[in-house]
């Protein structure tokens, strides 16, 4: 659980690469974070899942995400962008789900580089009730944003594969730590763990049991990077059987004992 820039009530402006400061794993492994996040691209070329779909994603591409959904990001060399962190549940339609826009209008292209520069420019200054400008400036900002979202997504319709890939993330985001299996999660959902792998690795790029292990993963990682937790607490908390099962799982998935790599870790911040 890797700590937002802000707090949760906070509107924080910043650069593409503050997503990731100690490593690449912080946005490249699923995961899901306390604000709401919009991500606009200016540059470069990725994958972004995303609502348990995988989408490639180019310059002037918007994702936006709501506090507590999965997600992860592959960047490309020399990707820029800005990233807007906002209070959880602010975009004002009752559906708060996560979506991916590519924004081909160049008037709408300048408008959202207009308002972002707006908000940095706010953030930076700190002139009287620059808070209340930013929280102004976002409201109007997330209006056009989900104007043009109803625009392109009002004939789409998720098919079957999508909802159960959909489902299955939300269920991975709130239920990471409590020792469910991947198999649990299918019974769960009324479905054989084949056939939850099969849909998954089509719609995600990711099978059902790598998209779990990511989230744990993460939580472990940012656990040890972040915070002072001793190393049998953090296994406790993701509901590892022991220690022993826990310094395996991070040793497989990074080379190096919880330890070494929180020893490692603090040496980057």
């Amino acid at each position: 659980m890797l700590p937002p820039t802000s707090s949760p009530s906070e509107i924080e402006v910043t650069t593409l690469s503050q997503l990731s400061p100690v490593g690449a794993w912080q946005v490249e492994l699923c995961h899901d974070r306390a604000q709401d996040l919009v991500i606009w691209l200016t540059r470069g070329q990725g994958r972004v899942l995303l609502d348990g779909k995988r989408h490639g994603f180019g310059p002037h591409n918007l994702f936006y995400i709501p506090a507590g959904a999965l997600w992860s990001l592959d960047l490309g060399r020399q990707c820029i962008g800005s990233c807007l962190f906002l209070p959880r549940n602010s975009m004002s339609g009752a559906d708060q789900s996560a979506f991916f826009l590519r924004v081909n209008d160049s008037q709408e292209q300048a408008y959202i580089n207009f308002m972002i520069e707006r908000l940095q420019r706010e953030q930076r200054e700190q002139r009287d009730n620059w808070p209340d400008a930013m929280k102004a400036l976002s409201q109007v900002l997330l209006i056009e944003i989900e104007r043009t979202a109803v625009q392109q997504n009002k004939k789409t319709r998720a098919t079957a594969a999508q909802r159960l890939s959909r489902a299955y993330c939300e269920r991975v985001a709130r239920m990471f730590g409590d020792g469910a299996t991947m198999s649990d999660h299918a019974d769960a959902l009324d479905v054989t763990p084949t056939h939850l792998t099969r849909v998954c690795k089509a719609e995600t790029g990711k099978t059902a049991a790598n998209l779990l292990t990511e989230r744990q993963l993460h939580c472990a990682r940012s656990l040890l990077t972040y915070s002072d937790a001793p190393i049998q607490d953090i296994a406790n908390r993701l509901s590892f059987g022991s220690p022993a099962y826990f310094t395996r799982f991070i040793s497989q998935h990074t080379g190096l004992t919880p330890s070494r790599l929180r020893k490692a870790a603090r040496a980057t911040t």
